[in-house]
């Protein structure tokens, strides 16, 4: 079979506006429209066509960017409206014959990052008041009913056609793979009985049965769709008046980020990232801030250079060419360096001008990212060493680690180490980065005693090793004679272990605590997928994926396990 994925590919996660392939992008006045139009001779992969506006990986990249770049480029706009831009079609979902031809860890992976689209634009509502209208113009089905379900408001009309469906469980024998079971239960509380109903009709629902079901907001007549859609954004606009800057506020524009590559090491301004092949091992480095701006003045004058940006877009760029480009890299080990005084300073201006429309975007970027790292499906091993800036916003990293080993460097001489191992907390450690989970990863780390959230966040300036060991804020803490051997040892065995397992069983211990409609995507979905993509009754020779659009039928084993 041929591979129509992008295994191949050198993957480039960064676009703009200017060089979109599949999406018409424009503004007028506080309401922005991305109306999707799919080039069908234009996929990321060659061997594939993308009709009737069915994406692929690079459709969703665009999608992505046209949210960051209206979050930070454009913080007069409160309302933005998806659309097809095809006629009495607004998204077929994902590509068939892409899927059918990639590889097992491309299907998993592009699942999880047209996830993360999808929760993007939920964040953009809930926490920036960029709201969402979804004028499902046309055909909704799969993907495309799951990029509306993400919406805040959906409009259909009734014209005796257009209808919404999922239909992967009767034709592809697969799930939905972007949120959609998970958003029908828990966001729109479709009953149960409905969401089955639902969920097994190829052909979906039409009209005012899809309203009365609540699989849509409003149906309108087909004459009456486009008045009802602008109206209906006027509305949304105005409602997030509150959240949203002064119409007047400038944006702040998001450049390039390039990066240096050389052999196996990508390096970016603030980043470093380092492979091992042979030994499936990734080195990360993430470097603190070269200067700390006092003041807000001083940070907009920076603008997508201050540290606290640009520093986890380039994070975001490696994490992405882990996912995508890097697939035998089991263990990425993460390391920093700088000044830790800076990092505290900068999370200072963070806590204090959140009221700031750019600085609380920085924040969710970040927190952004982090979910990223918390969900990137490698082992992660933080190692705190002298001249090391694990400090605040940057101990998240240790934070959303699998292990974190740190060096007891009490015994040391000055002239080894003139700068004293340590860690220490801000108060960005307190809750303003949480997980999926919707706890901060203090808290998900002390599940058992929250106390001891208190107790660290309560520690003055540095902390030491021994400190840091006895309060819970480390794995491990060899001293100078047994720490090379000690972590040398743990990388290798870590990386001798099944990926599999490994996968699932980090999946299941990162994220104690509550379950959220974000935890049930990611956990039970991406678990689901996992199995269910390898299973012959998907994607086995004779699989309903596999036979899709063919002239033979699937044959299933019907053995229930």
């Amino acid at each position: 079979m041929a591979d129509h994925s992008t295994a191949s590919l050198n993957l480039d996660f960064q676009r703009h506006p200017d060089t979109y392939l599949h999406w018409n992008f424009s503004i007028d006045g506080d309401i922005a429209r991305l109306a999707m139009n799919v080039q069908e001779d234009k996929p990321l992969a060659p061997g594939n066509v993308l009709k009737l506006n069915s994406y692929d990986l690079g459709v969703d990249m665009e999608l992505s960017d046209a949210y960051q770049r209206l979050r930070f480029e454009h913080p007069e706009v409160r309302c933005v409206i998806v659309e097809g831009a095809l006629p009495r079609v607004f998204c077929a979902g994902a590509n068939i014959p892409m899927l059918r031809g990639s590889t097992h860890s491309f299907k998993v992976n592009f699942c999880k990052y047209t996830n993360e689209t999808r929760l993007y634009i939920e964040d953009a509502s809930e926490n920036s008041g960029l709201r969402t209208l979804c004028a499902v113009n046309g055909t909704a089905s799969g993907g495309g009913y799951e990029l509306a379900l993400a919406a805040d408001w959906i409009v259909l009309p009734e014209d005796g056609n257009t209808a919404v469906s999922f239909p992967e469980v009767p034709l592809l024998g697969v799930l939905p793979g972007t949120g959609g079971l998970t958003r029908l239960v828990d966001k729109r509380m479709i009953r149960r009985d409905l969401a089955d109903v639902f969920s097994t009709l190829a052909e979906g629902i039409k009209g005012k049965r899809a309203e009365k079901w609540n699989l849509v907001d409003e149906v309108v007549p087909a004459s009456q769709f486009a008045e009802a859609v602008d109206r209906r954004a006027r509305i949304l606009a105005d409602e997030s008046a509150g959240q949203r800057p002064d119409r007047e506020a400038p944006g702040v524009v998001l450049p390039r980020i390039e990066h240096e590559r050389q052999d196996d090491t990508y390096t970016w301004k603030y980043v470093t990232l380092t492979v091992d092949r042979a030994a499936r091992v990734a080195e990360l480095e993430v470097r603190g801030p070269e200067s700390a701006p006092t003041s807000l003045a001083a940070i907009r004058e920076q603008a997508a250079d201050w540290w606290a940006l640009r520093c986890f877009r380039e994070l975001d760029q490696a994490l992405l060419q882990l996912r995508f480009n890097l697939l035998d890299v089991g263990l990425i080990v993460i390391r920093t360096k700088g000044d830790p005084d800076k990092v505290v300073n900068t999370d200072s201006m963070l806590a204090e001008h959140t009221s700031d429309w750019f600085v609380s975007e920085v924040r969710h970027q970040i927190k952004r990212v982090l979910k990223r790292l918390d969900l990137t499906a490698r082992s992660l091993f933080a190692v705190v060493e002298p001249g090391n800036c694990f400090a605040g916003s940057l101990f998240e990293l240790c934070l959303a680690a699998d292990r974190i080993y740190m060096l007891d460097d009490q015994d040391m001489d000055d002239d080894e180490v003139p700068v004293r191992n340590s860690l220490r907390l801000s108060e960005m450690n307190g809750g303003s980065y949480p997980m999926s989970n919707g706890l901060s990863r203090l808290e998900t780390r002390f599940l058992a005693d929250p106390a001891l959230v208190g107790a660290a966040l309560s520690f003055a300036g540095s902390i030491d090793a021994e400190t840091a060991l006895e309060a819970g804020l480390v794995t491990y803490a060899p001293d100078d004679i047994d720490w090379e051997d000690e972590v040398r040892i743990a990388i290798e065995e870590r990386a001798s272990l099944s990926p599999d397992a490994l996968t699932g069983m980090e999946a299941s211990l990162r994220f104690a605590g509550p379950e959220t409609m974000e935890t049930k995507i990611f956990g039970r979905l991406s678990a689901w997928q996992n199995w269910i993509f390898q299973r012959p009754n998907a994607t086995g020779e004779r699989g309903a994926l596999t036979c899709y659009g063919q002239p033979q039928m699937p044959v299933f084993d019907y053995t229930r396990t």
